[in-house]
């Protein structure tokens, strides 16, 4: 008289599909920040190609160390505040780094920052601030 649903028939199989893809997605955007970091670290750059916001937001990592290069301090910008769209890839955010402590010493806006890598946590007493090569203190 009645037949099965379209939804009881293939339901299941395309929830555990989506699933599976959402899974590959996020390992895929997880390996993607971490070749860009190395990158990063291990040779001070280049920053391009970096990965999207929305990529580093999907595998964890929230936050993106900016080092002054006037007064030499690090610090973290969360780029979940960031008022840009999530396919704006990282490099681009770069310009508009700017530190509040220089600026405030020369009186004009100090642009003179460079991205370091995008870390998980913010910098902290037990989590310090990410070294660029071997050389550096």
């Amino acid at each position: 008289m009645g037949s099965k649903s379209r939804e009881t028939i293939y339901g299941a199989s395309v929830r555990a599909a989506a699933e599976r893809a959402t899974e590959a997605r996020k390992e895929a955007d997880k390996l993607a920040v971490e070749a860009w970091n190395g990158r990063m670290l291990a040779f001070n750059g280049p920053a391009q190609p970096s990965p999207a916001l929305g990529d580093a937001l999907n595998a964890g990592y929230r936050y993106l160390e900016v080092k002054c290069l006037g007064c030499n301090t690090h610090q973290t910008v969360a780029l979940d505040i960031v008022r840009r769209p999530k396919a704006t890839p990282v490099h681009v955010l770069e310009r508009y780094m700017r530190c509040k402590d220089c600026s405030q010493v020369r009186g004009y806006p100090y642009t003179r920052s460079h991205l370091v890598a995008l870390r998980a946590t913010k910098i902290s007493a037990s989590d310090p601030p990410s070294t660029w090569w071997p050389g550096e203190r």
